[in-house]
């Protein structure tokens, strides 16, 4: 059979918009996930009346001072679908800097540890879920810090860029490690045991109400207020061209494919309208300074529908203080056969037939 060269146009393009749109999906959801952890702390709407709440409240102006951790690039070096992990860890990393009272440096998560080791249960470059990299990240005990092991936007299955030449397995060195000199003048790379890291407490996913989204809205702002930023699912197709100001836009669909940070709201002077500010991950060149303005309280591109938060457990203000090439942060050495060193095994020989001779004389 025979198609006309039109027929096989379109199904061309319906073939391309559909893998575009299967590229672009960037969430993914296991059968099996646990969306709540088992919780011991009070939610925040329970004792903060929505009445008691400001009209308009950031993470980025609290007194002048910054709680927020720095922005993101999810794009660089090349595509990885991993804003389910960027909108998660971020806001996890800026819970630690409000607890920390935004004093001293900076605490950033390794992204890249949690698509190293993570795939399994929290996601990759072709996909994730914001609880279900919290999930990995309680039940695993620990985040590095991103000095251990810097995000290169790759996972064991991601083929982009330069991808397949590098080593993203779930190891000591996919953890955490450090390189010492260049290869040629007698450096090499060493996986490190003793590493500054971060853990999650508690974690769990706002309940959303159709009927009342107002109510809704209490609880995501009350969470925001009391305890810092949380991770949000997005319609993300409508914001791709967005350039600044208040999003309004209605008629969209509500299913989500991309995962944000929320980290306050304000309102419009002259209408009064509120809006959420939400933080993206696609570099400081999109939006407002890497950040849009999005109306509340419509659940416009699905915003408000899967609200995840995480509280940390513990985190390290003090190292273990490893040497420069990490040698003494190693807590096991693998085994070397001595045999196979031809060199120091015939150097023993010699030296023990030397001293056998010399007694012998003596």
């Amino acid at each position: 059979m025979f198609l006309s060269r039109a027929l096989l146009s379109t199904l061309a393009a319906t073939l391309i918009a559909a893998s575009s749109a299967e590229r672009y999906n960037e969430i993914k959801i296991r059968d099996d996930a646990i969306h709540n952890s088992e919780l011991k702390s009070p939610l925040p709407h329970s004792y903060i009346e929505l009445g008691s709440l400001p009209d308009s409240f950031s993470w980025a102006d609290v007194d002048g001072s910054s709680y927020l951790t720095h922005s993101l690039n999810q794009h660089v070096p090349q595509y990885c679908g991993s804003c389910w992990a960027h909108g998660s860890i971020s806001s996890l990393a800026d819970r630690i800097k409000i607890a920390r009272g935004a004093q001293g440096d900076d605490i950033n998560l390794s992204i890249q540890f949690v698509l190293n080791c993570g795939s399994e249960t929290a996601g990759s470059c072709h996909g994730g879920y914001h609880t279900s990299t919290y999930e990995f990240i309680k039940s695993t005990g620990y985040i590095p810090y991103d000095t251990c092991q810097p995000y290169i936007a790759c996972s064991k299955e991601s083929t982009d860029g330069f991808c397949s030449h590098v080593d993203t397995t779930c190891s000591a060195g996919g953890t955490c490690k450090t390189c010492d000199t260049f290869a040629g003048m007698g450096g090499a790379c060493t996986e490190i045991d003793y590493f500054p890291n971060a853990t999650v407490a508690e974690y769990g996913l706002i309940d959303f109400d159709e009927d009342n989204i107002e109510g809704t809205c209490h609880k995501i702002m009350a969470e925001i207020f009391a305890r810092g930023p949380v991770a949000a699912t997005i319609n993300a197709e409508p914001i791709v061209k967005y350039a600044g100001g208040v999003y309004t836009e209605t008629g969209h669909p509500t299913e989500t494919n991309h995962i944000v940070a929320i980290v306050g709201w304000g309102a419009c002077p002259k209408t009064g309208k509120k809006y959420w500010i939400v933080r993206n991950s696609w570099g400081q060149y999109w939006g407002e300074m890497g950040y849009m303005r999005l109306e509340m309280g419509k659940n416009l591109l699905g915003i408000e529908g899967e609200i995840a938060w995480a509280t940390p457990g513990s985190f390290t203000v003090m190292n273990f203080p490893c040497y420069e090439n990490g040698e003494n942060c190693v807590k096991q050495q693998e085994y070397l056969d001595p045999s196979m060193d031809i060199v120091s095994m015939q150097r023993r020989l010699k030296a023990h037939n030397d001293a056998e001779r010399k007694n012998i004389r003596g």
